[in-house]
């Protein structure tokens, strides 16, 4: 993320101009960006035409330069752009005020966002915009007949590949060394910065060595760990066991798992931890909340009209970093983050024990 201008505006807000990247990027946008902001940037909508001069078409699209007034955000990761819904609040066309429109933010356009920072939501536009020089971490999770490949995003892991069939030696070696090969071949298009084989056993060796000797150029980018499977769980394991860690040493994904094994160990053992709404909001009110943790879909469903919670979450959120403590925004699409949403959304590793 590049942050091109920052401004004050009227009633104390900010007025940022910033260019994603990335698909990550568009991503973070998705959970700075809520209702009520105002979003502007270049865009092209269809124009029903009124000269009596040219036929009819139904419209032809124009480009224009549109504000909106946000109503909706959404992110379709496999259309690689992001979906900002709203009333045209100032547009290059005047006749177009007033009529709802949805900019389609792609990489590389630039938007000016105005709003209200909470403190979570600049920290996150920071971050991205640190992130931008971070390696591209591949993680190749191997087993016997079993190659699993994925990337390590700011929103989680994302498969790329799975490979698989009937291996072993003897007879069967060179149906072993085809995997190796079509491996090498995917890690050769990919081109990633840094790569992580992880599994069981002595499989993942061959497959190092084999990748290694077809192409010498992936030779320092790869380091080795040991897990105690393949697939997703051992990708999962690979980040536990801070593989990824070492490689970007602040990347979300890991800290998350890191902060995950925490709290479920401490919930296991009846230590300082406290989990759900209303446990929070007595924590916070306490000074004990060291480090609050919170799944970005649910923080932004409680900032708007659909939450349920009893709690004002912004209250706690400025009240526990007012006390010292750290806020931590998990990824709904990563597995921590299921297992945070599975015990209510939000939790805190805490400085005492309450009780």
């Amino acid at each position: 993320m590049r942050i091109v201008d920052r401004a004050v505006v009227e009633d104390g807000r900010d007025r940022v101009t910033v260019v994603p990247d990335t698909l990550d990027d568009l991503w973070h946008l998705q959970y700075i960006i809520e209702p009520g902001d105002r979003v502007a940037g270049d865009t092209t909508r269809r124009i029903q035409r009124t000269d009596d001069q040219m036929r009819d078409t139904g419209g032809e699209r124009e480009h224009l330069w549109a504000e909106v007034a946000v109503e909706d955000v959404e992110f379709h990761k496999f259309a690689t752009r992001l979906r900002v819904g709203g009333t045209i609040e100032a547009c290059s066309r005047e006749d177009q005020l007033g009529a709802h429109h949805t900019l389609n933010v792609e990489v590389h356009d630039e938007l000016e966002i105005e709003k209200r920072f909470k403190p979570d939501q600049w920290d996150r536009l920071e971050e991205a915009a640190a992130a931008t020089d971070e390696p591209d971490v591949a993680i190749v999770a191997i087993e016997e007949g079993d190659i699993y490949v994925a990337t390590v995003e700011a929103y989680g892991t994302e498969e790329r590949a799975r490979i698989t069939g009937s291996t072993g030696k003897g007879e069967y070696a060179s149906q072993r060394e085809e995997l190796f090969a079509e491996l090498a071949k995917l890690l050769s298009r990919m081109e990633p910065t840094a790569v992580v084989f992880a599994g069981p056993g002595f499989t993942k060796q061959d497959a190092l060595d084999y990748v290694v000797e077809a192409h010498p150029e992936l030779a320092d980018r790869i380091r080795t760990v040991d897990t105690s499977a393949g697939g997703s769980r051992g990708v999962h394991e690979a980040l536990k066991r801070g593989a990824v860690d070492e490689i970007r040493t602040e990347t979300r994904v890991a800290e998350e798992a890191a902060l995950i094994d925490e709290l479920t160990e401490r919930i296991a053992t009846g230590e300082r931890v406290v989990y759900g709404p209303e446990g929070i909001k007595r924590a916070a009110e306490y000074g004990a909340v060291e480090t609050l943790l919170v799944v970005d879909d649910r923080l932004r469903r409680e900032r708007s009209t659909a939450g349920d919670w009893s709690i004002d979450v912004d209250a706690v959120v400025e009240q526990v970093e007012q006390q010292g403590g750290d806020v931590v925004v998990f990824s709904h699409e990563f597995d921590p983050g299921e297992q945070l949403s599975n015990l209510g959304g939000i939790a805190g590793l805490l400085r005492y024990r309450l009780e």
